[in-house]
């Protein structure tokens, strides 16, 4: 089990801020369900140019609602010039640290103000605008926000990058980019070699399957797309039967015991299953 601080605990069980903000002067929402995160944060400024009021919704493990909560009580009160210097090493600090695996966790609190931020000045749109070539497909990671944490966090390896951005913890056909990306940043100036191709499914889609080639697809699209997903959050889940169009899964570790598993089944599970295997399949849940 990873090792939490008293703080990290505190804010998890105890979250600050939690809510909506009725007509918020910034808003910025980053994650997906697909990805297993999902955060929306909100912020009022007062007639003293400062934020006067901050609310957070997210979606995923007590590491980011732990992130989430403390982002909120680092912002209120601060300038928005202040508040956009803060950076994801700054919310771990004020946590007193959070699990390496976890760390993803701080980063999307940063994004999520930097988008509230942008809204805020005028851009408009409450997402944030990815910018730059995407690497890791699995996750929608660019090669800007590689280089971001690289350089903020001093990452070294592809498995410190996984866990401060998700990038290369799906199939791994971007470990080659990604490598070549901490090279560049640390200084050792090489041409980035080109990206592995992806693995592609036996049988396309649209063709008939017969049950053994479906099986096979739907294992290999839980191994390649779901369950990456599911790890970096502390879940996972069993293949249990293939019955028709029917797939029953189990869900394990911290997905057992998440009160949002229908969401992860539906929004991430079946919807990964209709995308690379059959649009006619239909997830189920075997409760124990």
């Amino acid at each position: 089990m990873w090792d939490y601080t008293e703080k990290v605990k505190d804010h998890f069980f105890h979250p600050r801020n939690v809510g909506v903000l009725e007509e918020p002067d910034g808003i910025g929402e980053v994650g997906s369900l697909a990805c297993g995160d999902a955060l929306k944060l909100m912020f009022k400024v007062g007639p003293d140019g400062r934020i006067s009021n901050v609310k957070f919704q997210t979606f995923g493990c007590g590491s980011a609602i732990a992130a989430a909560s403390a982002l909120t009580e680092m912002i209120k009160g601060k300038s928005i010039e202040q508040a956009e210097r803060i950076t994801n090493k700054d919310i771990v600090d004020f946590l007193g640290g959070l699990p390496e695996q976890k760390m993803h966790c701080s980063v999307m609190g940063r994004e999520a103000l930097e988008a509230a931020i942008a809204y805020y000045r005028g851009d408009g749109a409450t997402k944030r605008k990815l910018e730059g070539k995407i690497i890791c497909t699995c996750f929608g990671v660019t090669e800007n926000e590689i280089r971001r944490v690289v350089r903020e966090n001093d990452l070294h390896i592809v498995e410190q990058v996984t866990n401060y951005c998700k990038a290369g913890g799906g199939c791994g056909g971007c470990h080659p980019d990604i490598e070549a990306i901490i090279a560049q940043v640390q200084g050792d100036k090489v041409p980035p070699p080109p990206a592995a191709p992806l693995e592609t499914p036996p049988v396309p889609k649209n063709k008939p399957l017969t049950n053994i080639q479906k099986i096979q697809l739907i294992r290999q699209t839980l191994d390649q797309q779901i369950r990456p997903a599911l790890q970096a959050d502390g879940g996972d889940l069993d293949l249990i039967d293939v019955a028709g169009d029917r797939v029953i899964v189990a869900l394990r570790g911290m997905c057992s015991q998440c009160q949002a598993a229908g969401v992860t089944l539906a929004e991430l599970v079946q919807a990964k299953l209709r995308e690379f295997v059959s649009e006619e399949l239909v997830v189920e849940e075997q409760k124990t």
